[in-house]
C-alpha cells in the first residue's frame, strides 16, 4: 500500500487523529498514518476516513516506546503536534528511546517537525516551563540518534492553526502559551532512483 503513495506522513501521538484528517485530505497522494497508544482515541478519526473516502489515512494503535518494525524507514516526514505524558517528556528530555524511535521511522534525510507547549500552569506533569534555550539544547542527545536539528523558533497561532491539531487549538497555543516549533532532518545520503519508486524524504515537509 505504502509504495502506491506519493509520500508517507507519520504522525505520532495523534491523539484524536484530527490532524491526520487534515492531511489527508489536503494531500491524496499522500499516506498519512497516525500512532497513538489511545486506540478510543482515534476511533472517531477512523470511522469518518472511512465514511469520507480517505484511504490515504491509517490509525496504528502503538506506544511511542514501543513502535512496529513494519513502520521503520518508511516515513519522509514525521510529525509530533503537541505531545503529552510520556512522548512530551521523552522528547523535551532527548530521551534516548523515543528519540531512537522518531529516527527509526524516517527515510535517509527524511524530516521531522515538532511543536511542543509547556509553561508554569504545566507544572503537574512533572516538567519545568521549556524556552528556545532549552530546545537548541536538544541538538546534541538528538545528533546521538542520527537526528540534525536545523531550526527552533517560537510558533505562531497560523502554524498552529495549519497543524489542524485539536489539542494545540484547545491548549490556545500559539496565542495564549508559547508554542515551539522544532525542525530536524534524518542524516544519511540520498538513495539513487533504483525503478522501484526509491526516493528520499528530503523534498516531502509536511
Amino acid at each position: 500500500m505504502i509504495g502506491r503513495h506519493s509520500a508517507v506522513q507519520i504522525d505520532l501521538g495523534t491523539g484524536d487523529g484530527r490532524a491526520v484528517l487534515a492531511a489527508a485530505t489536503a494531500d491524496p497522494e499522500r499516506l498519512v498514518i497516525g500512532v497513538d497508544a489511545h486506540a478510543a482515541g482515534m476511533s472517531e478519526a477512523s470511522r469518518k476516513a472511512a465514511r469520507g473516502k480517505l484511504p490515504n489515512a491509517l490509525f496504528v494503535v502503538a506506544a511511542a516506546e514501543r513502535l512496529p518494525p513494519e513502520l521503520d524507514g518508511v516515513a519522509d516526514a514525521v510529525t509530533v503536534y503537541f505531545p503529552w505524558g510520556s512522548l512530551l517528556r521523552g522528547v523535551v528530555t532527548a530521551d534516548p528511546v523515543i528519540v531512537a524511535g522518531l529516527a527509526r521511522l524516517l527515510k535517509p534525510r527524511a524530516s521531522l517537525s515538532i511543536l511542543v507547549s509547556v509553561i508554569e500552569h504545566d507544572r503537574g506533569s512533572g516538567l519545568p516551563p521549556i524556552d528556545e534555550n532549552d530546545l537548541r539544547g536538544l541538538a546534541a542527545p538528538f545528533a546521538t540518534q542520527g537526528l540534525t536539528i536545523t531550526g527552533v523558533r517560537q510558533a505562531s497561532a497560523a502554524d498552529i492553526a495549519a497543524t489542524g491539531s485539536s489539542w494545540g487549538k484547545r491548549l490556545g497555543a500559539g496565542s495564549q502559551r508559547s508554542a515551539w516549533r522544532i525542525a530536524a532532518r534524518r542524516a544519511g545520503r540520498c538513495p539513487r532512483e533504483d525503478g522501484q519508486g526509491s526516493r528520499c524524504g528530503a523534498d516531502h515537509s509536511p
